[in-house]
């Protein structure tokens, strides 16, 4: 047993399975909240939790929009329960600005793994204030997880700054996109490695939105880089 010291929103209509996951989190530790629609979930992130499990089948608002809207004031990861397993459902998931895919049945056990393996690496995070300037007018506070330009933000979901974080921390080294997968996702997560293409696609294009340099460079065959 732990103490509370970290809570968990759960986004599920299905009250059976609400009730069974409140009380798994419970007796391991956490602080647990429950919503049973999109919008009483919405109402409930607003109260900072640290982790959010978010049903992808909701009978108000799917829950990718759920994410979509919550995500700009959320920092915390959103891992969606579903049943569904197409890439495409799992692309505009991770496109909203959710963090992992947890496949419907699931087990107890692993669910709960992959919950402190994402408070493992928030607590990383945390741990390691840093704040680069990398030439006059682009920023990345680390520590905020914040890429500005010319003191004006770059919006980043929580992956796409995952990538700009390892890549920008390392210039000039090659990862390849099998390695970048390793370090920002599960290995037993249920998405593959053709998700980075889709981020570091996204992050150019907000690049070159702000005006800035694209320093994210691409060796073709081989992975990226960021540019020195």
């Amino acid at each position: 047993m732990r103490d509370v010291s970290k809570t968990v929103l759960i986004v599920d209509d299905e009250r059976d399975l609400g009730v069974m996951l409140r009380r798994y989190f419970e007796l391991n530790g956490y602080g647990v909240m429950l919503a049973g629609s999109g919008l009483e979930g919405i109402e409930k992130a607003g109260r900072q939790p640290d982790i959010i499990l978010l049903d992808v089948n909701l009978p108000d608002i799917d829950g990718v929009e759920v994410c979509r809207r919550i995500r700009d004031h959320v920092s915390c990861p959103i891992l969606f329960l579903t049943a569904r397993v197409e890439d495409r459902d799992k692309l505009l998931g991770f496109a909203a600005g959710g963090d992992d895919y947890i496949v419907k049945p699931f087990s107890l056990d692993e669910l709960g793994a992959r919950v402190e393996a994402h408070l493992r690496r928030e607590a990383r995070r945390d741990q390691t204030p840093r704040r680069t300037l990398f030439d006059d007018n682009f920023v990345i506070d680390y520590t905020a997880r914040q890429v500005s330009f010319k003191g004006r933000e770059i919006p980043m979901k929580p992956k796409e700054f995952d990538i700009v974080e390892l890549l920008s921390a390392y210039p000039g080294q090659l990862f390849s996109k099998e390695r970048i997968f390793e370090h920002i996702w599960d290995a037993d997560s249920d998405t593959d490695v053709g998700v980075i293409m889709e981020h570091v696609s996204r992050i150019r294009a907000k690049f070159a939105k702000a005006g800035c340099k694209p320093y994210i460079q691409t060796v073709w065959g081989r992975g990226y880089r960021w540019v020195k």
